[in-house]
């Protein structure tokens, strides 16, 4: 009975054993044809991705600060509000502004008046000079008969002497009209009212004064969302005092920051999928490398590190790398500044270069409302010079 019962443990002991001994096995395979898999997929494809999830979303920040100093009667938008370009953000009070617009008018209106008064005193002196040399021919034509009459003894010499000093006072007016003619050709030669310097000098008042009175009104350079407003009603503000910034998440790129060691096959122009922590592994951008930083982070830092100490360690360096996303993704989903992201740049296209070979060939953003301005204070100049050129003018 012993027997039978130390030959069943005996039995149970060995399956225990093969048991043990196939499952190891099994373990052992499964890990090699993982570690296979992975070597493959490595060679194959993972080593041409360079991964981070130190990268954050940047864009413009369009601070608003006002040209002129004035005190804040209205503001037009609050944080998070979404404004279109030319849209009244805040108005400064106008009075000081519009009175001295309204001076420098009336000096433009008065200095058309005198400059047009100088052209009439032009075609005067041209009549007064025709009429000089009329009367100088007839004073010559008169002595030059008394002449031929005293040579026979017609007229007596007294009368020749009166000829001949209406002749010389005839010269000395005529010299007098001309030289009164080219003084006032000279204040108007080859201008017109317009163009003419002084109508220019008030023009150009004019212009500032429109200018400071248009710039009490505070308006959006660009589309975008209003953010870090600090404004308040009733302050004074001086001009280059931060007020608020819109910012433009329809432009909003990334930053993102690789280690040194993942640059060597990095190009301008590869594709690049990222994740975004707001939206999670659901929602995938998609984008292009855009360029790769010309430094590492800490050599543009405040304080750049200091190698050259006895106490010095090695530390990877990261790399900024500038990534442009597809417009339609920020569209689908709206991106914030500064929201982290993960990236992933595919490396298989190496036929980009690794720094930019060409200049930029126009503007990165722009703004023309500040052009409009201008236009209008031109137009403003043209109809005060028209009111003042009277029913006739050059």
């Amino acid at each position: 009975m012993s027997n039978e019962q130390d030959n069943a443990e005996t039995n149970a002991e060995n399956k225990r054993k093969g048991r043990r001994g196939f499952l190891l096995r099994a373990l052992v395979l499964v890990i090699v044809l993982v570690a296979i898999g992975w070597t493959l997929w490595y060679i194959f494809e993972g080593r041409w991705y360079a991964d981070t999830d130190d990268a954050y979303v940047k864009g413009n920040v369009v601070q608003i600060t006002p040209q002129v100093p004035g005190t804040v009667v209205s503001i037009g938008a609050e944080d998070g509000d979404l404004v279109h370009a030319g849209q009244v953000l805040v108005k400064l009070d106008p009075s000081d502004a519009e009175v001295n617009l309204q001076m420098a008018k009336a000096n433009l209106a008065r200095t058309v008046r005198q400059v047009r008064g100088l052209f009439s005193n032009v075609q005067s002196a041209q009549a007064d000079l025709k009429t000089r040399r009329i009367a100088l021919s007839k004073a010559r034509a008169d002595y030059e008969r008394r002449k031929n009459l005293a040579s026979s003894g017609a007229i007596s010499a007294e009368e020749l002497a009166h000829a001949r000093d209406a002749l010389d006072a005839a010269k000395s007016a005529l010299s007098s009209a001309q030289q009164q003619y080219h003084r006032s050709k000279v204040l108007v030669d080859d201008t017109v009212i317009a163009s003419h310097p002084d109508v220019k000098a008030a023009a150009a008042k004019v212009r500032a004064a429109y200018l400071a009175y248009v710039r009490t009104t505070l308006v959006a350079p660009v589309d975008g969302y209003i953010a870090k407003r600090t404004v308040q009603v009733g302050q004074q503000v001086q001009p280059g005092l931060p007020l608020m910034a819109v910012v433009p998440l329809h432009q909003v790129w990334v930053n993102a920051n690789f280690k040194e060691t993942q640059l060597g096959d990095m190009r301008i122009g590869q594709k690049v999928t990222m994740v975004s922590d707001l939206y999670g592994s659901d929602v995938t951008f998609h984008g292009r490398v855009a360029s790769l930083g010309i430094g590492t982070g800490s050599a543009f830092s405040l304080l750049p590190a200091q190698n050259a100490t006895g106490n010095w360690i090695k530390i990877v360096q990261r790399v900024p790398v500038r990534i442009t996303l597809d417009p339609h993704d920020i569209d689908k989903h709206p991106l914030r500044i500064g929201l982290s992201m993960s990236a992933s740049v595919n490396l298989h296209d190496k036929s980009g270069p690794v720094l930019a070979q060409h200049t930029s060939n126009k503007p990165q953003l722009t703004t023309d409302v500040y052009k409009r301005q201008l236009h209008a204070a031109n137009l403003l100049i043209k109809r005060v010079i028209h009111a003042n050129m009277g029913h006739k003018g050059n």
